[in-house]
Formats: C-alpha cells, sequence, structure tokens
C-alpha cells in the first residue's frame, strides 16, 4: 500500500540508515589505567640501558623508582582499601615483593613486575569499556524519534521513548521501526537481521509483528505499539549482554581463595623467617637478609610466568592465522569446551543470497541463460537482495541486462517492467500465480514447491502474464562448514546445535547438509539465550559461534563466545571473547586444540616454577642460602619456564593443532 493512501499525501523515502550501530570507541589513553602503565612502561624502557651500559646509579635509580610510583601507586592503593576490608590480594603481595627486591638490590626486577602487573590492569580496564560502549551503541539501532497519529488523522513527531501501548505509528519507506507494535495497515518488507538474523527481508502485512531497530523497505506501515521502549526486544538484548557479561568475573572464587591463601602465608612465612631467627640471638642483619632472600625466592613471579608465556603464545599464533583472542584467560577457556553452538546465516552460511538454480518451464521456450537476462533486466532497478543475486549471477555468465521501462516494485509481490517489448514480472510464486490452474500455472508451482522443500527462495518470472521459469536462490554454505562441524564433534565429544533465527524449513535442510541433528529455528535472541544456559545447566561448558547483533546476548551468556570477523556486527565482535577475522570457520577446531595445548604447558611450567620455589625455599630456610644464589635461581626458573611457553609460538605447533586427531589423547 503506497504512503497517499496511508497518509493522504506523498513522501520522500527517508534516507536509509546504517544496519549496525555508529562504533563508540573508548580511547586507550583516556583511561587511567592505560596512562600510569604507559609511563611505568616508558620509564622502565629508559632506565633498563642505562643500567645496562653501566650507568651511574643517579641516572637511572630515579627512573626505577617513577615506575615503580607511576605503575604500582594504583594496585597499592587497591590492595590496602581491601585490607580494610580484612583482605589480602596478590597484586599488593607484588607489590610488596617488588619492594622487596629493591630493598636488597634488585631493583630491575621489582620494576619488571610493576610495568607486568600495570599493563594487566590497563588492557583489563580497556575490554571493560569497550564492552560497555557496543552495548550503549546498540540502543542507536532504534531511532531517536518516531511519527505518532493522531486520532483526528494529524501526525506529530515524537521521542521513541515517548511512546506508548495502543499509540499507532506511521513508518515510511526506509525509515527504522521505532517501537515493538503489530502492523495495522500497509505492506513492506523488513530487514530484521539485526533481530533474527535471517539473511533476507521479511514481507510484514497487517497483523504481522515488527521489531523496533529494524529497517523497512519500499512500502509504508502504520503499526500499534505494543511495548513501552524499555520492553522491547533491543533494550532486552542490551539488558541480556550487561547481564552475562557481569557474570563472566576473571578470576574464579577457588583462585580468589589460593590467592588468599598463599598470601597470608607468604607474608606470615617472611615474618616469621626474619623475626625467628633474631628472638633467639641471631644478628639483625642477617635476618634482614635472609627474610629478604624468602622474599625474592618465595614471590609468585615465576608461577605469574609459567602461566602467561604458553597463553600469550598461543594467542599470537591463533592471531597469525587469523583469529584473535582477547586475552590469555579466553585463550585457557576455549581448552574447555565440551559442546558447541552455531548460528546459521553469516556463520555456516556466507550471508549473502546467491542463484542456485534456473528452471525454465517447458513451453517456454526459453534457455536458462535468456530466462535469466530476462529475470536480471527487470530486477536490474531494484534494490532487493534477491534482485542483486540475480543481476549478479547474470553478470557472472557474461549478460548485460537489457533497459527496463515503466518498472514497479511492490512489497512481497515482486517487481514488474517492460524490457524489449515484453512485460515481466518476476516475484514470490505464490503471489504472482496465487490460484491459477493453466498448465504453465501448476508446472511453475511444482518447480517452486520443490526448490522450497530444499531450502530455496522460488522466484517466478512471468512474460505477458504467462509463467516462463523459476528461479531458486539460497544462502551459500560456506565450503569448509561440514568438516568443520564433523571436527568440533571429534573434538567435544558432543554434537553440536543450530540455534538461528531463520525458518524451521531452511534451517532443517542446512543442517542436514553440515550433520546438524539438534535443530533450534525461528529463535529471538532470549531464545538463543536460553539454549546456551539449557546446555551449560546440564554441565556443559558451551562455545558459542556467531555474528550479528542477534547472537550477542547468546555470545556473552556461553562459556566462550566466538565472532566471524569479516560481516560480524560491533555488538557481537566487542561481546565475544575471540573472532575470527578471515572468515575461515576451520579455524575453530584449530584453535580449541591450539588451547587444549598450552593448558598442558601451563600445567608443565607450573611443575617446573613449584619445583624451583620449593627448592630454594627449602635451602634458604634449612641452610644458608646465598643471596646471588637466590636471584639466579628465581630468574633461572622464570626464563626456562617462558622459553618452553615461547615454544608454541613455532608455526608447528598451529600445524599440530590442525592435526589435532593425531596429537591429541
Amino acid at each position: 500500500m503506497s504512503t497517499t493512501t496511508l497518509t493522504g499525501r506523498s513522501a520522500p523515502p527517508a534516507a536509509p540508515r546504517p544496519d549496525t550501530a555508529p562504533r563508540r570507541r573508548t580511547r586507550v589513553l583516556s583511561l587511567p589505567e592505560a596512562r600510569w602503565a604507559a609511563a611505568a612502561t616508558v620509564l622502565f624502557l629508559i632506565a633498563l640501558p642505562l643500567q645496562l651500559t653501566g650507568a651511574p646509579a643517579w641516572a637511572w635509580g630515579p627512573l626505577y623508582a617513577l615506575a615503580y610510583a607511576t605503575g604500582g601507586w594504583e594496585p597499592a592503593w587497591a590492595g590496602l582499601q581491601a585490607l580494610r576490608e580484612k583482605t589480602l590480594d596478590v597484586d599488593l603481595l607484588m607489590i610488596v615483593a617488588a619492594l622487596g627486591a629493591a630493598a636488597v638490590g634488585q631493583v630491575m626486577d621489582g620494576a619488571l613486575l610493576i610495568v607486568i602487573f600495570a599493563t594487566s590492569g590497563a588492557l583489563e580496564a580497556l575490554a571493560t569499556a569497550r564492552t560497555a560502549d557496543s552495548v550503549r551503541g546498540l540502543l542507536d539501532l532504534a531511532p531517536a524519534t518516531a511519527t505518532r497519529l493522531l486520532p483526528d488523522g494529524g501526525e506529530e513527531t515524537v521521542p521513541t521513548e515517548e511512546l506508548a501501548v495502543g499509540d499507532t505509528v506511521l513508518v515510511r519507506p526506509g525509515e527504522r521501526i521505532g517501537a515493538d507494535g503489530r502492523v495495522l495497515d500497509g505492506a513492506s518488507e523488513v530487514d530484521q537481521a539485526t533481530i533474527t538474523g535471517e539473511p533476507l527481508p521479511v514481507v510484514k502485512e497487517t497483523g504481522d509483528e515488527v521489531f523496533a531497530g529494524t529497517l523497512n523497505g519500499t512500502g509504508a506501515l502504520r503499526l500499534r505499539v505494543e511495548r513501552d521502549a524499555s520492553d522491547t526486544v533491543i533494550a532486552r538484548i542490551v539488558q541480556l549482554v550487561e547481564e552475562a557479561s557481569g557474570t563472566k568475573a576473571p578470576t574464579q572464587l577457588f583462585i580468589e581463595k589460593v590467592e588468599q591463601r598463599y598470601s597470608l602465608g607468604m607474608v606470615a612465612a617472611t615474618l616469621a623467617v626474619f623475626a625467628v631467627p633474631l628472638a633467639f640471638g641471631a644478628a639483625f642483619t642477617g635476618s634482614l637478609l635472609r627474610a629478604m632472600t624468602f622474599m625474592i625466592v618465595a614471590s609468585p613471579c615465576a608461577v605469574v610466568l609459567a602461566t602467561m608465556p604458553p597463553l600469550l603464545s598461543a594467542i599470537a599464533n591463533a592471531g597469525r592465522h587469523g583469529v584473535l583472542i582477547k586475552s590469555a584467560v579466553v585463550m585457557e577457556r576455549l581448552g574447555q569446551v565440551d559442546a558447541v553452538a552455531l548460528d546459521k546465516t553469516g556463520t555456516l552460511t556466507e550471508g549473502t543470497p546467491r542463484l542456485t538454480d534456473l528452471r525454465p518451464l517447458t513451453g517456454s521456450g526459453l534457455s536458462e541463460e535468456r530466462l535469466l537476462a530476462l529475470a536480471a533486466a527487470a530486477e536490474h532497478p531494484s534494490e532487493h537482495p534477491l534482485a542483486r543475486a540475480v543481476v549478479d549471477a547474470a553478470r557472472t555468465r557474461g549478460l548485460t541486462p537489457a533497459a527496463a521501462e515503466d518498472f514497479t516494485s511492490t512489497p512481497g509481490v515482486g517487481v514488474t517492467a517492460t524490457v524489449d517489448g515484453r512485460v515481466l514480472a518476476v516475484g514470490a510464486p505464490a503471489r504472482l500465480i496465487l490460484e491459477r490452474t493453466d498448465a504453465a500455472s501448476v508446472e511453475a508451482a511444482a518447480l517452486a514447491a520443490e526448490l522450497e522443500e530444499g531450502g530455496r527462495t522460488a522466484v517466478l518470472v512471468e512474460a505477458d502474464g504467462v509463467p516462463v521459469g523459476v528461479l531458486g536462490l539460497a544462502d551459500r554454505l560456506r565450503p569448509d562448514a561440514a568438516a568443520t562441524v564433523a571436527s568440533l564433534r571429534a573434538l567435544t565429544g558432543t554434537a553440536p546445535m543450530l540455534l538461528t533465527g531463520d525458518n524451521p524449513r531452511a534451517a532443517a535442510h542446512l543442517a542436514a547438509e553440515v550433520g546438524i541433528a539438534d535443530v533450534r529455528a525461528g529463535l529471538l535472541p532470549q531464545d538463543k539465550v536460553a539454549a546456551v544456559r539449557e546446555r551449560e545447566a546440564a554441565g556443559r561448558k558451551v562455545l558459542v559461534i556467531g555474528d550479528g547483533v542477534n547472537d550477542a546476548p547468546a555470545l556473552a551468556a556461553a562459556h566462550t563466545g566466538l565472532a566471524m570477523g569479516r560481516a560480524g556486527s560491533d555488538l557481537a565482535l566487542e561481546t565475544a571473547d575471540a573472532v575470527i577475522v578471515r572468515d575461515e570457520l576451520a579455524t575453530v577446531p584449530a584453535v580449541v586444540a591450539l588451547s587444549r595445548r598450552a593448558r598442558s604447558f601451563v600445567v608443565q611450567n607450573l611443575v617446573i616454577a613449584s619445583a624451583f620455589i620449593t627448592v630454594l625455599v627449602v635451602w634458604d630456610l634449612v641452610a644458608t642460602l646465598p643471596l646471588p644464589l637466590g636471584v639466579l635461581g628465581h630468574e633461572g626458573s622464570t626464563v626456562i619456564v617462558g622459553l618452553n611457553g615461547l615454544r608454541l609460538l613455532r608455526e608447528s605447533a598451529w600445524t599440530g593443532a590442525r592435526g589435532w586427531r593425531e596429537t591429541l589423547d
């Protein structure tokens, strides 16, 4: 139905808005944690070469002192605040260890510890800020204003947050819909990929539900508002992402308890090493030196570095092969997954419809190429995704569409145009042939049903009112989709499940092609979250792979979320724990296997670090451990575990991960 019919006057189409929310990115140096970490790093990098080249202490000593102050004051202050609540965290312990190292002359070691912890805190703050940015930016998908129709037939422009349940809203062509509601009048095709992930616009007519933030097509719609602005699907996506992200604490409760016990035990032991010999008449200097040596050899530096090099090396290796892992915590969690949930459009498929079938009718006298040339000529002026797919297919075959005259487009029906004197109609078979019983229409209906049964979208082509052929279009499956699904099934020991907002028939057809039996179709974002939580409630650690705004809540709620990077929405990319930058789905099993190798290296390094600490501590307590030998042992253990972890930087580590069937137990 035209805009003139609805409003009594013609209105030009509104300029289309972007399909994704504008990016709101917090600048790195706008974060105080990042500024302090950068200052500490710069000071350390200036002081280190001065010290190593034999410059006098007055040249590098103040620089190290400033590095201690700039990088250490925030964790020290946080640790002191924690002490007020009778909690001792590991950050404060590391500050004490750094000061202890400085007290016995190991100023550079202490400064390095400060720089490491300051940088880690800055990265965590940046990740938190970026997630908050993307969640806030999602709200920009919904327009700021809407056209509300008054009882007397007039119109008024109001902020969308002022819309109330029961209001009638006019949505013109090209505008974004401002509220969740139901169509009262009009017909159009609405692009609701931001909500459901469907690759093609959906026809909306009287009685159909529409969602805020989705993009109206070429028709005008009159809607009745059914939800307040705070309760729209898009608002609930924001809420779900915030809630799920908040449950992803960086440190597990068990680890916090271990940290507390270790921290308290180390402080108590250091004081005892100093006080007990002193009480039995030992010299003050000797007791202090032994206590400081104990502080150095018992410090968790080697344990920290035992964990990070394998994970960071695996992150760097994955990055070289197109997988961006956002943190070491994510790399470790990837190796724990034992269930996988995949989105359909843009994940298992490429997200763009393509021509798959050309079926000229028996009596049409047309070849496949002539049928395609006619359809492309009629569709050439259209901006519909299916029309672009037809035109692209014609160009790929070297066909140049003829000029079309008298072009018209009817939402939900199709297009008509005059080409070389023939009136062509291209559109939905059910709308064009409806209940015709002539032979050509019956044959066309049968072909359309066959194509749709195979998971394709059928498009009928008519010439001068007579059906001449049927086209089939479908979103193309990624070449590596089936192999990836099989690898993930073998790797995790469970069959992946498909979570999609697309229709059940298309979803079931694609799932059968890739070997997925558990199919959940027609899902809204909250339904995807519910499916993920259902699996996790059964004790599974779920990896969710998706690409759209509609996948973001599930990505956040999952044990680990992985986004397809090339066409992924801003929110999905920010919410996900990892991003496949090159859209190579086959890298997913490889990065999971690489994570498992990294975790095994972490275990090896922890054993090595613990052995060194144990031997050195016992030596210091039972005998007299010379300070230089203690420092050498402490630094030696750090070097060993660091080099062991760096083995995962080698190309062979990724090759081994790709061949995980042979390398995993």
